[in-house]
């Protein structure tokens, strides 16, 4: 089929299927350049048929939209690839491996409390750090690690909570103090790595153009 198309009409073919894609999977242009670091004007000209992603980005958009670089193409049909497969939904995979953290943690709490007859209910504070952790890793995989300040910021501070309340007896209040230099020094290493700069994304839109 593409063989048959010329330049202009391949670009329509493909600007077609890239707002069918991008809305039948809920997001905004800007969300969708986020995810690929272009800006939200590239996704527009995708989209208005005036130029062609690369084939880096093509295949990028098949991940993201869970088809082919094909379909994208015009070469398949993607409600019919669709029908054959499946999409996959990050966030309700990280919610899955969150729950499934604090079911084991219920479980761990009822079988000390049926077998010891202990209420060890610092089960629950230790899931706090081990969800948060799982949270980090899934968003660091699917999200290009947006949110992980906020995200590592949360552990440092149930870690320091986890600390004082397994010395709880003591009451060593002092750990907190550590808190926050440990929350700013976390700032700043996530800040060390700037994003891409607004002249990267122009000149990734003039090749494209």
């Amino acid at each position: 089929m593409m063989s048959k198309l010329t330049q202009d009409g391949l670009k329509a073919v493909v600007a077609k299927r890239l707002v069918k894609l991008r809305q039948r999977a809920k997001m905004t242009q800007t969300e969708l350049g986020e995810k690929l670091n272009y800006s939200d004007k590239a996704v527009s000209k995708w989209e208005r048929g005036e130029s062609l992603p690369d084939v880096y980005v093509l295949t990028q958009l098949a991940d993201i939209y869970g088809v082919s670089v094909d379909s994208l193409l015009g070469e398949e049909d993607p409600e019919k690839e669709t029908e054959k497969g499946f999409v996959i939904s990050t966030p309700m995979i990280t919610a899955v491996s969150v729950m499934g953290i604090w079911t084991l943690a219920v479980m761990v709490f009822v079988i000390i409390w049926i077998v010891l007859g202990d209420i060890f209910w610092m089960v629950f504070i230790i899931a706090i750090p081990a969800s948060l952790i799982t949270i980090l890793v899934m968003n660091s995989i699917w999200n290009k690690g947006r949110h992980n300040t906020e995200i590592i910021m949360a552990l440092v501070l149930s870690i320091a909570l986890l600390v004082y309340l397994a010395l709880l007896p003591r009451n060593h209040w002092q750990i907190f103090l550590v808190l926050v230099p440990a929350e700013i020094l976390t700032l700043l290493c996530c800040r060390i790595k700037r994003p891409h700069s607004t002249g990267s994304r122009v000149e990734k839109e003039n090749v494209e153009s």
